[in-house]
């Protein structure tokens, strides 16, 4: 058994022995849901995570703790929006206390919420929590098999068109060899061609992230659509999310990505 394993192991006695019988008890009978968020929240130790607030002139930050707990805690129970959040948060006393509020007046705006969960997402929080917990759970670790799947999410918003070249710029060629003194330009190279001679950091900044229009044929053959994103998981064996990246939905997962996309994590 592995440090990670026994770690592991340990946090669930605590948490199946300990820590629920004394939330229910304070709080009263906890959902399945709830008990699954409070499960993610202590293996991931959020609070080692943020510097502690300093004293600093001007109204102080709102708690970054009890706010990153929400965002999971949006997640976890698939709450759709922001504003269904605060209402969840304002009428249920228990979902107030995991997340860290004591009572209502505590909770933020709707438009606070926005602006630290746009902040968690220019400074990359989670994934920098999720590479920490790999890089802790994995280092020991012998990873045989990694699977890549793409799962779509749509968006409300209007796609990116292409920019489409005019016939000037597009000079289309005739099929077979070139005439005697006819001169093309050499074939432009594919992006996994391009690939070779860039860094990791540089793929993945050339791979489009904007919202566009994507299909795959479902599980019935049938071509299915949507207008949004794709999210792409590579997964170790037991069902481990090495790592993840949102792109636009018209991106492949095994043309564009990088093979060695789960170094980032």
């Amino acid at each position: 058994m592995n440090s990670h394993t026994l770690r592991i192991s340990q946090i669930w006695k605590g948490l199946q022995g300990v820590l629920f019988p004394f939330l229910e008890e304070n709080l009263g009978t906890l959902t399945k849901k709830q008990k699954q968020l409070i499960s993610i929240l202590e293996v991931i130790s959020v609070e080692t995570f943020f510097e502690p607030e300093t004293l600093k002139v001007g109204c102080p930050k709102k708690n970054r703790i009890a706010l990153f707990c929400s965002l999971i805690a949006k997640m976890v129970l698939n709450i759709p929006t922001t504003k269904d959040l605060v209402d969840r948060l304002n009428c249920d006393n228990r979902l107030q206390k995991i997340c860290g509020y004591n009572q209502s007046s505590d909770i933020p705006s709707e438009s606070t919420f926005s602006r630290a969960f746009q902040e968690f997402s220019i400074l990359k929080t989670p994934e920098k929590i999720h590479k920490e917990l790999i890089k802790i759970s994995q280092s020991e670790r012998l990873i045989g098999h990694i699977s890549r799947d793409g799962s779509e999410i749509e968006a409300r918003e209007k796609p990116v068109r292409r920019k489409k070249l005019s016939k000037k710029q597009k000079k289309i060629f005739k099929r077979g060899r070139p005439k005697k003194d006819e001169i093309r330009p050499p074939k432009e190279p594919s992006k996994l061609e391009k690939q070779k001679d860039m860094t990791l950091e540089e793929m993945i900044k050339s791979i489009p992230k904007n919202c566009s229009i994507g299909s795959k044929k479902n599980s019935k053959g049938h071509q299915h659509s949507w207008i949004g994103y794709k999210l792409h998981l590579d997964v170790a064996d037991g069902q481990i999310p090495i790592s993840c990246m949102l792109t636009s939905a018209s991106v492949h997962d095994s043309r564009v990505l990088p093979v060695s996309l789960c170094k980032s994590s």
